[in-house]
């Protein structure tokens, strides 16, 4: 529940962690209350893409650049039609936003959509305590939510886990649509909404490809429907151990052969699909900044992530699976973990960031020319 006022500048507010930790500073957005899991993004830039990116369902998003707000807020740059965190946490507010796009501050932004955010703590601080204690359930509390700490620790304590957490279905859109292709059209996708960002269909549309979105509970019959020349599993929020329907229709497609695609929660779904399981990572990737080696190559790219999870695949060998050879393609320069997923008998790929790049770096944009390249291949 929220409340706005103007003049949240000057209202006192306290981030509550679950391990008992505080940090004491000032009401930024709407004042009121929140609850979500506490998170770190480490990007530089791209905080309105960040905060409208589904995949950051009730999550409470810790910026750690120390200055936050400074491009404003404008009308072009958002990834889905509302802001999706539970929660932002920020150092420095800019005063006044500079940007020849912005129509209006971020913090105004934040109050107009009610999000319950807290600025001038320490957020070093606090990302360090999140790398050594992991990402955790969190509370922000502003206005007449204060109360005596322990009650506010005892209301986050009462709040779900991420881990079980089943939300694609809850941001995934309920009515199929279509974005059409740039220029001559080329090929049809049917793209699996399970928490897509706009800016991804758009990056397929530039290369000729109708895509046809359709929700996350979309059959293998709906999907068929469209004729596909390839399958899109997007991004998106949660456990991917609940995601049982979208690993159903992943299966059929596989079955099929047809050309697929996965990012982000996408790849997830593949690994699943496969036979590997997946774990919750201690404190997650998330920024525009990651270290990921394309083992196809030996190229190293720099990325945009947004994950919690990952899939639990050998590095070290090739695997068998009910769909023929798989290898891990992808994995991350800082710890390891697995960044993407291939079939070696058929034409099937995903990785486990953000190659649309919005916010974030260009260097991963050839995946869409790959996924093409797959669709070429079946055709002729």
């Amino acid at each position: 529940m929220t409340t706005s006022t103007r003049g949240t500048a000057r209202v006192p507010a306290v981030l509550v962690l679950e391990d008992g930790r505080t940090f004491r500073g000032r009401a930024y957005g709407a004042v009121g209350e929140t609850f979500g899991e506490a998170v770190f993004s480490t990007g530089m830039t791209g905080y309105q893409e960040t905060l409208t990116d589904p995949s950051y369902d009730r999550q409470i998003v810790v910026a750690t650049a120390p200055q936050i707000g400074n491009t404003g807020w404008n009308d072009e740059d958002d990834e889905s039609a509302r802001i999706w965190v539970s929660g932002y946490v920020v150092r420095d507010p800019a005063r006044v936003p500079s940007n020849w796009r912005a129509k209006r501050s971020l913090d105004d932004e934040l109050e107009r959509q009610g999000v319950v955010g807290i600025s001038g703590i320490d957020t070093r601080a606090l990302t360090r305590h999140l790398r050594e204690r992991g990402s955790m359930r969190a509370g922000i509390f502003s206005g007449e939510a204060l109360a005596p700490e322990a009650d506010l620790l005892a209301r986050v304590q009462a709040q779900p886990q991420m881990k079980g957490a089943s939300l694609y279905e809850e941001v995934a859109t309920k009515e199929a649509y279509v974005v059409p292709a740039v220029g001559e059209k080329r090929f049809t996708v049917a793209a699996i909404d399970l928490g897509i960002k706009g800016m991804t269909p758009h990056r397929m549309a530039e290369r000729g490809i109708e895509v046809h979105v359709l929700p996350a509970t979309a059959t293998a019959d709906d999907v068929y429907a469209v004729d596909p020349d390839g399958v899109f599993f997007s991004n998106g929020p949660g456990d991917p151990a609940t995601a049982d329907g979208p690993v159903a229709l992943m299966t059929a497609v596989l079955e099929r052969r047809t050309p697929l695609f996965g990012i982000c929660f996408g790849n997830q779904i593949l690994g699943r699909a496969l036979g590997f399981g997946t774990y919750k990572l201690k404190y997650g990737h998330r920024g525009i900044n990651q270290p990921v080696q394309d083992r196809t190559t030996g190229k190293v790219e720099v990325t945009a992530h947004n994950h919690g999870f990952a899939v639990d695949a050998p590095l070290d060998k090739v695997s068998a699976t009910k769909f023929g050879r798989a290898e891990v393609s992808h994995v991350c320069l800082n710890d390891n973990v697995v960044e993407g997923l291939q079939l070696l008998d058929q034409p099937a790929f995903s990785v486990q960031y953000h190659p649309e790049a919005a916010a974030g770096p260009h260097d991963a944009a050839y995946l869409f020319d790959r996924f093409v390249s797959l669709m070429e291949g079946q055709r002729a």
